[in-house]
């Protein structure tokens, strides 16, 4: 070996990287993740001594080990690199305690963004591991494990195999449940609005019904609406009452921590978590640049629950906004943001290595996702350094009589953040601004007609994915790194489907959620959750011991353990009546309850195998065979396509609905597509169309 000193990180990506920053005396390593961990046949956890964890290697990483202590007999020094957070230090502590290194040895190396400079950099500081955090990683571990594993058990001998509760997904799925509980008990309540175009000189300006006499009255039904318009003399001016003018400013959003990013990418970008946080790595571990550069970390690390930025990048920053936009667009002193209660502030929020790598300049470098992600967290950084935006706003009253009637009008008087990035939380005044006349109190103005509309309350929305990251980060149950995982089982174990985007519980789900509730309240007791993942947090900075907190949990869990397993009762998910005959053995065909849905099976099962996919029929003829009729499926991205029912002796697939008719011009089938504000009906050969359906 050319070298005298073993690095070993994570991932083969960041080995690659960091090698060449460190020259020909560092020889660097990849571990792959963990190498040890519970095993999977048993607790592995010894309650009669302290809730110790019984780890083994993984399975499939015996040559990972081997390879690791080939090369740890070869040098002088080993030094372990691992992530900078509680996850990495535990497999620095793992890979420590393989190769048999003293744990007081300084050889732990973190680092925060993966550049030439920082990684040299924390070479020349290395410490010990720290103890703490590994405390802190195995307490969620272990806590997770007890959890999993003694209700998992229970819900396979009670309800149906392979399915599975944990501390957080359990919590995630009833806050799924509850808003769909929300939605099916909301009843809608009627509402008028009553709008007015009013007209002073050639300008026209619409306002809103606001009250009587100076108070506020909510129009509950049309009559309400008539009682007001006969209050109105229409062959009399309206009065302006009142003008209030002001100045606005709006701040920028603050950088990204994980949980922002993850919300920001799947609203923005259309996004799944676990996409975003893929390639979220990829730009920290490294991105080959070319040229001089090579091998560069893009952006700093990707878990983090801070919006703290160092002053090293924000002077960056300041320079690169005065200047690209001016000396207008910088701030002086960045807007204060307060991070979320039980932030550790461990790391800076997720920023760009260098605002000067602009999304524009790597373009060519990066995959298309790759861009995406990294435009995001250079675009909304930068914002976050720069000045506010300006709006000039104006209030007025417009009265007749006792009828009042108001307007809010804003135009913008500087872009400032705006000019590069407006956050899809933000509402985008420039897009909105209702830009009036001037008006004076005392000016009168002419009604030019009213428009009375009857309105619905709507129920509450179901949880997009972004939304349901949001609730459990504002309730505080799990941490931003548990999210896509959480999110991944729940629909894995088939609790929830999506439904145009939006989180839908299924049967199973509500089965396994109403067990959960009735047997295990404290699991999905969102306060008792945070409470606990609160004191998981204080373990890490020494305030808690991980033993106590895992004691505390256990012992009333354990009397509900065994309450339940007494008392659960074996639940039967009836199979329902299919309404056919098997087309095998002639037995009656029923609907069965499955992983990933409801399928069709004999009723003589397992004597007879046969089973078929649930399709739904769109009452269209195959137009490739005529035979068999289209029906609706599903890709593996869960993308609607149809198909014939006669698959695979007829190949017909289309992405567009067909609609059962012809193009008048070519004869080619027509199909419907979905475009803004409604739908309309094509000929694929572009020869026709017709008028959009609303």
């Amino acid at each position: 070996m050319a070298g005298k000193n073993l690095v070993i990180v994570e991932s083969p990506a960041k080995a690659k990287t960091i090698e060449k920053y460190l020259g020909r005396n560092y020889k660097v390593v990849a571990s792959k993740g963990h190498i040890r961990d519970l095993p999977k046949s048993q607790m592995g956890v010894d309650f009669e001594n302290n809730y110790e964890p019984k780890y083994i290697s993984i399975r499939g990483k015996g040559e990972t080990i081997k390879e690791l202590k080939k090369q740890a007999k070869k040098v002088d020094h080993i030094y372990l690199a691992a992530d900078p957070d509680r996850e990495g230090e535990a497999i620095a502590w793992h890979v420590s305690h393989i190769l048999k290194l003293d744990p007081t040895e300084k050889n732990r190396v973190v680092f925060n963004e993966i550049t030439k400079d920082t990684v040299k950099s924390a070479f020349k500081n290395p410490r010990s591991i720290d103890m703490k955090l590994v405390d802190a990683q195995q307490a969620r571990r272990v806590l997770d494990r007890i959890v999993g594993y003694s209700i998992s058990p229970l819900l396979w001998q009670k309800v149906k195999k392979g399915l599975s509760a944990g501390r957080v997904q359990s919590v995630a799925l009833k806050l799924v449940i509850d808003r769909e509980n929300e939605i099916k008990v909301f009843v809608p309540e009627e509402y008028w609005s009553l709008d007015a175009e009013f007209k002073k000189s050639r300008s026209k300006f619409n306002a809103s019904f606001y009250g009587v006499k100076g108070k506020k009255l909510p129009l509950g039904d049309n009559d309400a609406v008539q009682a007001i318009l006969k209050q109105i003399d229409k062959t009399k001016d309206f009065t302006i009452e009142d003008v209030k003018k002001r100045e606005r400013k709006r701040f920028a959003a603050a950088p990204f921590t994980t949980s922002s990013l993850q919300q920001e990418a799947n609203r923005k970008l259309n996004f799944r978590t676990r996409k975003t946080m893929m390639q979220a790595q990829q730009l920290y571990e490294g991105i080959n640049l070319g040229g001089k550069e090579g091998t560069v970390g893009l952006i700093t690390y990707m878990r983090t629950d801070s919006t703290r930025i160092s002053t090293g990048a924000k002077h960056e920053a300041s320079q690169f906004i005065h200047d690209n936009y001016g000396e207008e667009y910088a701030a002086l002193k960045a807007h204060k943001t307060k991070n979320p209660e039980g932030a550790q502030d461990a790391h800076e929020a997720i920023r760009p290595t260098s605002v000067m790598r602009t999304p524009k300049s790597l373009k060519d470098v990066l995959t298309n996702d790759q861009y995406k992600i990294y435009n995001l967290i250079w675009s909304r950084f930068v914002a976050s350094q720069m000045t506010p935006a300006i709006f000039d706003t104006v209030a007025v009253k417009i009265a007749q009589g006792d009828v009042l009637f108001k307007v809010n009008g804003s135009q913008m008087k500087f872009p400032g953040f705006t000019k590069l990035y407006v956050s899809s939380r933000d509402t985008e005044d420039s897009a909105k601004d209702n830009v009036l006349p001037e008006l004076a109190v005392g000016d009168a103005v002419k009604l030019v007609k009213t428009d009375p509309a009857q309105h619905f309350t709507q129920p509450p929305a179901r949880y997009s994915e972004a939304n349901l990251v949001k609730a459990l980060e504002e309730n505080g149950v799990g941490r931003p790194s548990t999210y896509s995982p959480t999110i991944e089982t729940i629909q894995r174990r088939y609790y929830v489907k999506l439904n145009a985007k939006r989180f839908e519980p299924t049967e199973l789900g509500e089965i396994v959620n109403g067990l959960i509730v009735e047997f295990f309240p404290d699991i999905v007791n969102i306060d008792f959750t945070a409470d606990l993942e609160h004191r998981l947090d204080e373990v890490e900075t020494g305030k808690e011991d991980w033993v106590k907190v895992i004691d505390n949990f256990f012992k009333p869990f354990e009397k509900e353990v065994e309450k339940a397993s007494e008392q659960i009762e074996k639940v039967q998910i009836k199979d329902e009546p299919a309404g056919f005959d098997c087309d095998i053995c002639g037995a009656p065909m029923v609907v069965k309850m499955g992983r990933y849905g409801k399928f069709f099976a004999c009723s003589r099962f397992p004597d007879c195998r046969n089973t078929k996919a649930i399709v739904k029929e769109i009452g269209v003829t195959c137009p490739k065979c005529g035979k068999g009729q289209v029906i609706e499926r599903k890709s593996k991205k869960n993308r609607l396509f149809y198909g014939c029912d006669r698959y695979p002796d007829c190949d017909f697939v289309t992405w567009d609905k067909p609609v059962g008719r012809n193009c008048p011009k070519c004869e080619h089938y027509l199909v419907e597509k979905k475009i803004k504000g409604g739908k309309q009906v094509i000929c694929p050969n572009g020869d026709y169309e017709e008028t959009v359906q609303k």
